[in-house]
């Protein structure tokens, strides 16, 4: 697979198959994605790789702290405080075809719960990979995290593995903390799930519609 084909193919994946994913195979992404470029080389990503019985105890200690009321706290701003367009058309649209793909009604609250629940359980991937860095880094550092991270999804390709990129992770970051023994030091940027996606999932079909390059590009000469 050539790289151009790597970044076109790729795409979220919220359905998998009950196959495990090898430690040797974790490790041989993790050394590609570790080529990704960072400021001076600092090279500030960490990666929690989670899976048995500690995927599932995070999982639920998630959904029991959303099921219990408790306010999110993640460790850094991930969207703006308000919604202006052309971002909240595109947001709306995004909820609007995931829950299309999973047959959930707009009046369908608890399917709709359950769904965001699934987020925590990893989609029930094999695998959960946990980023976390360094409060000391500042926004730079963010970056190159998201350049790692973007490396992981690219060389999880080249095993026929699928991912998915979740914000969700980080919205309690001291329940993961806690759960996987990481230092307060460490910030929590963002999960993902990893495994051999099931191709016969309604929600692994759908896919979003991206702005041409004229949209958002000028040309200065």
């Amino acid at each position: 697979m050539n790289v151009i084909d790597a970044i076109t193919r790729r795409h979220s994946v919220r359905a998998y198959l009950d196959r495990p994913v090898s430690a040797e195979c974790i490790r041989a992404i993790l050394d590609a994605a570790r080529q990704a470029p960072s400021g001076v080389n600092t090279q500030p990503w960490n990666v929690a790789v989670v899976t048995g019985e500690t995927k599932r105890r995070l999982g639920e200690a998630l959904i029991a702290a959303r099921e219990a009321g408790q306010p999110e706290n993640p460790d850094y701003p991930y969207y703006p405080d308000t919604w202006r367009e052309p971002w909240s058309a595109r947001r709306k649209a995004c909820g609007l075809a995931l829950y299309r793909a999973l047959g959930i009604g707009r009046g369908d609250a608890e399917g709709r719960k359950e769904a965001w629940y699934r987020n925590y359980r990893f989609f029930d991937a094999p695998v959960g990979l946990i980023f976390h860095m360094h409060r000391g880094f500042r926004t730079g550092s963010f970056l190159d995290m998201g350049m790692f991270v973007e490396n992981v999804m690219l060389a999880a390709l080249e095993h026929a593995l699928g991912t998915c990129p979740q914000a969700s992770l980080a919205e309690y970051p001291d329940i993961v903390r806690d759960v996987l023994g990481l230092p307060d030091e460490q910030r929590i940027v963002c999960g993902m799930a990893l495994g051999h996606p099931d191709p016969d999932a309604p929600v692994n079909r759908y896919r979003l519609e991206r702005e041409p390059v004229d949209a958002f590009t000028t040309w200065h000469d």
